[in-house]
């Protein structure tokens, strides 16, 4: 696995690269693909980084791991590409929006205009084995996405971090609040989000509301 990730966050995690933990996940991760179909393809490992640069960070979404079905998994936490379904949970989050914003349903679930508007769609597990969730998750990847949460939060001021479900608010821990904007909110998946704590939370209206409060250009969600 080749580390091909964008400048100013080689700037931030740089060090990562050459710690034991990385250097022994890549070695994991190249196996894994050598060996069986993985996800997302290998050029987009990274994609969230690359498509969201460390200086442009002002909100960060956290999932858990890459759709694990063929030609979902995009590198971007949540996110499929256009033409693909959009899964359950993305439809949830898109009907939350079409209700806190009036925004309507976008055509598909492609995240990147997102993501370059300064939205970490950030995974905390980058790959994943086809059909089996959460099989990389003990290959080390937590430790590597860890260390990125933990850059913006000593480096960066003013971001919303959004946690939905008890793995993401697990990472709260991480954040430094007195500088940042912590959302808390269950899973948007059907079946946590069906119970109550999904829908009705404004989210969405409260990160604008924040940004623009700060002088920033509020997320065309």
């Amino acid at each position: 696995m080749d580390v091909k990730i964008e400048e100013s966050w080689k700037k931030h995690l740089g060090e990562e690269f050459s710690k034991p933990y990385f250097v022994n996940l890549t070695q994991l991760v190249r196996q894994e693909y050598l060996h069986g179909e993985c996800y997302p393809p290998g050029r987009l490992i990274f994609n969230a980084f690359n498509l969201c640069p460390f200086d442009q960070v002002k909100v960060v979404i956290i999932g858990q791991d890459p759709y694990h079905e063929p030609g979902q998994a995009m590198g971007l936490s949540f996110s499929v590409p256009d033409g693909v379904p959009m899964p359950p949970s993305l439809v949830n989050i898109f009907k939350e929006i079409q209700m806190d914003l009036g925004t309507p349903m976008p055509p598909n679930g492609d995240l990147t205009r997102w993501a370059r508007q300064g939205v970490l769609l950030l995974n905390a597990t980058l790959t994943v084995r086809a059909h089996l969730a959460n099989s990389h998750q003990a290959l080390g990847w937590s430790q590597f996405t860890d260390a990125a949460i933990k850059a913006i939060s000593a480096n960066r001021d003013h971001v919303v971090f959004m946690l939905w479900g008890s793995y993401a608010r697990s990472k709260k821990a991480f954040i430094d609040q007195t500088r940042h904007l912590v959302l808390e909110s269950v899973h948007p998946s059907p079946l946590s989000a069906n119970r109550g704590g999904w829908f009705g939370m404004h989210q969405f209206s409260r990160c604008n509301a924040w940004l623009e409060g700060l002088g920033m250009a509020p997320v065309k969600w």
